[in-house]
């Protein structure tokens, strides 16, 4: 799936792979290291049956990513999205979050889940995620589960 504007792609990254390896380092620059955290191999090895999609530049250089974890026959949650943020505001998480439908429904799957950081819950809402439930905290942030039903 070529991007016509950025001319950059998606693609899956293998578990264990250099890709992989990237896409750890850019989540953890954007999602744990603003927060004081870091990645532990016991963290990393949970992920090991997830599908990992990146977006890459059409130099080859990692600008986006995200993992899908299955939940069950039905449901998927989409985690740790992460976009560069040189390259923020471009419409890669946009994509990244696009494909990763079109994967699901590809695999049968009509729920998608997530936890949004609040301030991510308006990029979310304008990709049709609804929030459910009660606020929460995780990771010492506010945090919303939003779902959506993946129509074909």
């Amino acid at each position: 799936m070529k991007d016509r504007q950025l001319n950059g792609y998606l693609c899956e990254l293998g578990f264990g792979t250099p890709a992989y390896a990237e896409s750890i380092a850019l989540r953890q620059k954007i999602l744990r290291t603003p927060l004081g955290l870091t990645f532990h191999p016991e963290d990393l090895i949970k992920e090991w049956n997830s599908i990992h999609v990146g977006y890459y530049s059409r130099l080859d250089e990692l600008w986006g990513c995200l993992v899908l974890q299955h939940l069950d026959s039905d449901t998927w949650k989409m985690r740790q999205v992460a976009v560069d943020e040189l390259h923020q505001g471009k419409g890669i998480g946009q994509q990244l979050v696009h494909r990763s439908e079109i994967m699901a429904r590809s695999a049968g799957i009509s729920r998608m889940i997530l936890h949004a950081r609040n301030t991510a819950i308006p990029f979310y809402e304008r990709l049709a995620y609804r929030t459910e439930g009660e606020p929460f905290t995780e990771v010492g942030l506010p945090h919303a589960r939003m779902v959506k039903i993946l129509e074909d």
